[in-house]
């Protein structure tokens, strides 16, 4: 078996692909790639990721759009623990920090990569090497009414305090389901933001985080997990 050649032509398809790697573990799906699997993922933490991407035919990389653009769907890796429960909390999207005047959550970046999700669990127990995680069984999601209602409130909360200038002082018990929190290779670097007075600052960068009890939903909704 090797990587596709080509991204998903459909729906289908792109289930089909992500059901013929479930079961395996990241270390088959390397060496069946060709690549060399890190020790760890300290230094590379969204390499299973890119695994992923490369076995599953995802074409956006970096870009900030679905990844899957032709069939609107994100895909999302979620470590779980032996016991089915969420190990992090699962990074959405960079915030933007400046120029959000008219920014409106039915066009925001947040709504568009969560409008529909491909959930790939991956048994990521920290003291599991890397090579012996498995792939799980996906899972295809949309919210429905209530969460996408609690997602945009916890959206516009969020960009409020941004636009009233008041990013240093938000932290991530802000937010229901959505969290916002710093997203920087390290704490030297920064980025322009507005501050009191509207006088720009630098802060470090911001992303858009789902909390584990979130995902932890997900899951039970998708396998009848018991909440844990």
């Amino acid at each position: 078996m090797q990587p596709p050649q080509q991204p998903p032509k459909s729906l289908h398809e792109l289930r089909q692909r992500a059901e013929q790697i479930a079961g395996l573990t990241l270390g088959d799906l390397a060496n069946m790639a060709a690549l060399q699997v890190p020790e760890n993922f300290k230094r590379e933490k969204g390499w299973s990721g890119q695994l992923l991407e490369l076995w599953l035919g995802a074409t956006a990389g970096s870009k900030p759009q679905q990844d899957f653009p032709e069939l609107g769907v994100e895909l999302k890796t979620l470590p779980i623990n032996a016991m089915g429960a969420p190990c992090e909390t699962t990074y959405v999207c960079y915030a933007p920090l400046l120029g959000i005047e008219d920014t409106r959550w039915e066009t925001s970046n947040v709504r568009n990569k969560l409008q529909q999700v491909l959930w790939i669990p991956v048994v990521g127990d920290r003291h599991i090497p890397p090579a012996q995680r498995t792939v799980g069984s996906p899972i295809f999601w949309s919210p429905d009414h209530s969460q996408l209602a609690q997602l945009q409130a916890d959206w516009e909360e969020l960009m409020e305090r941004i636009s009233l200038g008041e990013i240093e002082s938000v932290t991530a018990r802000t937010g229901e389901f959505l969290q916002l929190r710093p997203k920087a290779a390290d704490g030297q670097q920064l980025t322009d933001a507005i501050g009191k007075h509207g006088r720009l600052i630098k802060t470090r960068p911001r992303g858009f985080y789902l909390r584990k009890a979130f995902t932890q939903q997900i899951l039970n909704d998708a396998f009848g997990f018991e909440n844990l």
